[in-house]
C-alpha cells in the first residue's frame, strides 16, 4: 500500500526539499511504494531551491533542480500518511491539525533533535545537511519496509 509522506520546513527550499528529493531517490532504488510531497510553513509559492542546495545534491547525483517551493496547505496535511518535519517547532506548528500523523524526522526514525538549518550557509554546510538528511532517509527506508 502507498503510503504518502510529507516533509516540511520552514521555506521549503532547504531541508524539506532536500529530503524529499532524497528520499524519492531511496525509494526508487529500494523499489518502496510511497508519494512524497514537500512543504513549507512560510515558503514563498514558487520559489526555487536554494542553489547551495541543488548544488550538494548534483554531488549525490540526485537533481533539485526542478523544485518549486510550496506553502503547508490543510490539503497537504490531509493527504499524508505520514508528516516528517525538520524540528520540534514545525511539528508544534502542525499538530495542532494533525496529531497523530506528525514527527520530527529524527523522532521518527528513533534520534533525537533537529535537522539544522543550511539557509545562507556555505555548499559545506549545505554537504552536511545533505548527509544527515541521507543517513536519517535510509533508516526511514529501513522503517518503512519493516
Amino acid at each position: 500500500m502507498c503510503k504518502k509522506i510529507l516533509f516540511v520546513c520552514t521555506g521549503n527550499t532547504c531541508r524539506s526539499a532536500m529530503a524529499a528529493a532524497i528520499f524519492n531517490d531511496i525509494a526508487m532504488k529500494r523499489d518502496i511504494d510511497v508519494m512524497i510531497e514537500s512543504a513549507g510553513l512560510a515558503a514563498i509559492d514558487g520559489e526555487k531551491a536554494s542553489l547551495n542546495a541543488v548544488k550538494a545534491l548534483a554531488e549525490m547525483g540526485i537533481d533539485l533542480s526542478y523544485h518549486r517551493a510550496k506553502t503547508l496547505s490543510p490539503e497537504l496535511i490531509g493527504i499524508a500518511d505520514i508528516i516528517l518535519t525538520m524540528t520540534g517547532s514545525h511539528k508544534a506548528v502542525i499538530s495542532q491539525y494533525a496529531p497523530d500523523k506528525v514527527f520530527t524526522l529524527k523522532e521518527y526514525v528513533g534520534e533525537n533533535g533537529d535537522v539544522a538549518d543550511p539557509y545562507g550557509g556555505d555548499i559545506e554546510i549545505y554537504r552536511a545537511t545533505a548527509s544527515e538528511l541521507k543517513t536519517l532517509l535510509e533508516k526511514l527506508a529501513e522503517e518503512l519496509t519493516k
